[in-house]
């Protein structure tokens, strides 16, 4: 597992309100899971299915967060792909930047 970009995640969805559902990521080989149903967003790599799933790769998501990829864009052209609850996919913009 990929610790660093867990770490990223945790600590973005520390600081961020709570989401009101659960998304997972799949990030390579990595599970990111991110429970916000609560007062705060909690965080683990448990492998449970979710409202919302965002799978990419580490290469786009380090783009998306620097800027040179736009999150719209990355989702057109197949390099984000996103299942479930897409309102809560755009609550997680926070998590991204």
């Amino acid at each position: 597992m990929n610790d660093s970009i867990f770490n990223e995640l945790q600590d973005k969805a520390n600081e961020a309100d709570a989401i009101g559902g659960t998304i997972k990521f799949v990030i390579d080989d990595t599970v990111v899971f991110v429970d916000g149903t609560g007062s705060k967003n909690l965080v683990s790599n448990s492998n449970e299915d979710a409202d919302c799933t965002i799978s990419t790769t580490a290469t786009a998501l380090k783009d998306m967060q620097s800027g040179d990829l736009n999150p719209m864009t990355a989702v057109m052209s197949g390099k984000v792909k996103i299942s479930g609850d897409m309102g809560l996919a755009m609550k997680i913009q926070s998590l991204m930047s």
